[in-house]
């Protein structure tokens, strides 16, 4: 789930260092005052006062509205289109699924826990057959029960690509892997529920039927894309605009880019619901075009928190850093930002030429120009992310990235320029997105730096909106000759199959909308990925995705930037805040609540 140029690399740097230096003030703790809209004082919590833990929960009152702001709007609020990870977390004001994040803080919340359901699955021993049992009282917001036809339905309506394009589709790829169904528009059952994997004998059972077994599908489940849609209420394309709720808030209005309004669903029973405590009244989000502008107004305290949750602009950093540090956490976001190299694109073709880049790159001056060891992340040394079992952190550094090469390794660089046929350097293209000005500064640092071992790298900023058609097509990347291409990618679930998969296995090389940008086709990876899905044991797959993680670094095929990290405002006005593995370092929105 992913600006400008000349002169400056060193205004980007020089506040980068000014930005770590208010943070290393930051990180000393102490709680500052904020000043809320009426005037008054309230106490904030304290700087990383609710980063994996719990702040304010004793203070939390029913009542209120939660004002949220935002630089950007939902690619959809569909829950089967949205794949926006804020998105995912706000869905689950107005939709519930079989099974969803547990709501608690840190690594507690990529925990899976039921919602609909009464118990986790009843598991057949092959790991092909899922049984649940829905809990009573569950209805939707005009009071009808939910049903297991309702979730069905619900999961259908992802194969209905031609119409509802755009979210994730692992439950299609594991329920109807040769793609037989052709999805609820198309259907030809009566009621529309003619997919053969999911039985509902009764309205209270639904029983999946994997044609494979994939030790992840309760990870799938868990997605928004598995909620339920009641068909007579579903409005295909226009669903966006106003989904049916069966959640505890329902839609009063949406101005799609301006604002979305949810307001209490009275028909939602707090028996029924052992997830959502509902504690405000109505919960708000107004959109600015202006990031400024709205890191100010919270700030002010016309707003409580960012529904985006990819931290603030640089501007409203340092002001929030020097006057509110007491207001601000700093969780580990769960991306890895990074330089890949296509293979298609020579000499990259050549393990060793990668590895020329990777211990050519000052990695300090790279974690610099993405805002420093807290603002930016820690200097990152693999590709797997700190939230995804098997990760291990800055302990595995094949190429001492965060060790003795931190500044660049000259003497090796040249050694693998001398291995791969290439002794004088060479000549190649950084592709960064135009739209986001931390990539520009990243790839002008390790522009400079290659630069000192006879590498010459021009770069080319190519339209952000674009990405898919210009980097997603191998054959355009071969032709604009990008042999380095910087880019992030953070989990879609706590797994290596929901962060890796797309980027690592051979047959997720795609002409169009391509995520493997390395093009790697290793039957030793492939191999680990089929093991890992089929894999029941949790210690095993944390075994395998190590595996996995270590066969990608070994080909050299990525240099990691940094584990990055955001600097995010939380109101002093808010109560029972906690950062969760569950939803990438964000703040679990699903509880928050105002203070008494």
């Amino acid at each position: 789930m992913t600006t400008h140029t000349t002169g400056r690399r060193k205004r980007a740097l020089a506040a980068a260092a000014v930005v770590a230096a208010l943070l290393s003030t930051a990180a000393c703790g102490g709680g500052s005052d904020s000043t809320d809209k009426a005037g008054g004082t309230a106490k904030a919590a304290g700087f990383d006062a609710a980063n994996n833990k719990v702040a304010q929960a004793e203070l939390v009152a029913k009542g209120g509205e939660l004002k949220f702001a935002g630089a950007q709007d939902a690619d959809s609020w569909d829950t089967t289109r949205g794949y926006y990870g804020f998105m995912w977390n706000f869905a689950r004001y107005y939709s519930r699924t079989l099974v969803t994040n547990t709501p608690a803080p840190g690594a507690e919340g990529a925990g899976i826990t039921p919602d609909l359901a009464t118990a986790a699955a009843e598991i057949s021993d092959d790991g092909k057959t899922y049984k649940y049992t829905l809990r009573d009282g569950v209805t939707w917001e005009d009071g009808k029960p939910i049903t297991s036809k309702d979730i069905k339905y619900g999961i259908e309506r992802i194969w209905a690509q031609d119409v509802l394009s755009g979210g994730p589709v692992y439950l299609k790829d594991v329920l109807d892997p040769k793609g037989e169904y052709e999805g609820p528009y198309k259907d030809k059952d009566p009621e529309k529920l003619g997919l053969k994997a999911i039985e509902t004998p009764d309205d209270k059972t639904i029983i999946f039927k994997l044609p494979e077994a994939n030790s992840d599908f309760e990870e799938m489940l868990a997605m928004v894309s598995a909620s339920p849609v009641r068909a007579d209420k579903d409005t295909k394309a226009q669903y966006q605009l106003h989904p049916f709720s069966s959640g505890p808030y329902k839609f009063e209005s949406y101005e799609p880019g301006k604002k979305l309004v949810l307001v209490r669903n009275d028909k939602w029973s707090q028996e029924s619901d052992p997830v959502r405590k509902a504690y405000p009244d109505k919960i708000s989000v107004t959109f600015f075009s202006d990031a400024n502008d709205m890191d100010q107004r919270l700030i002010n305290g016309d707003y409580h928190l960012d529904v985006n949750q990819t931290g603030m602009s640089p501007q409203g950093r340092q002001t929030a850093l020097q006057e509110h540090k007491g207001n601000l956490d700093n969780p580990v976001s769960g991306y890895i930002r990074y330089a890949v190299f296509p293979q298609s694109v020579a000499p990259f073709d050549d393990e060793h030429c990668r590895k020329a880049v990777i211990y050519g790159a000052d990695h300090e001056s790279l974690q610099t120009a993405r805002g420093g060891p807290i603002a930016g992340g820690d200097i990152g040394t693999n590709m797997l992310p700190p939230s995804v079992p098997g990760a291990e952190g800055q302990k595995y550094d094949p190429f001492e990235l965060a060790g003795a090469n931190k500044k660049g390794n000259a003497e090796k660089a040249k050694e693998e320029l001398e291995a791969c046929g290439k002794p004088d350097g060479f000549k190649t293209r950084i592709a960064v997105r135009n739209n986001k000005p931390v990539e520009v500064a990243t790839a002008e640092s390790l522009q400079a730096s290659l630069k000192k071992v006879g590498i010459e790298a021009e770069i080319d900023q190519y339209d952000g909106s674009q990405t898919s058609s210009i980097i997603g097509s191998p054959e355009n990347v071969k032709k604009k000759g990008y042999g380095i291409i910087i880019m992030g990618w953070g989990p879609d679930f706590p797994s290596v199959q929901g962060y890796g998969l797309p980027l690592w296995h051979s047959d997720y090389i795609l002409e169009s909308g391509n995520n493997n940008y390395a093009l790697i086709e290793d039957k030793e990876v492939d191999g680990l990925f089929d093991d890992y899905v089929k894999e029941l044991d949790d210690a095993k797959k944390a075994e395998i995705s190590t595996q996995i993680n270590h066969k990608v670094m070994e080909g050299g095929y990525y240099l990691p930037f940094v584990f990055e990290k955001f600097i995010n405002w939380r109101s002093p006005e808010l109560a029972n805040v906690y950062t969760s593995d569950g939803y990438s370092g964000m703040y679990d929105f699903v509880n928050l609540g105002l203070k008494k």
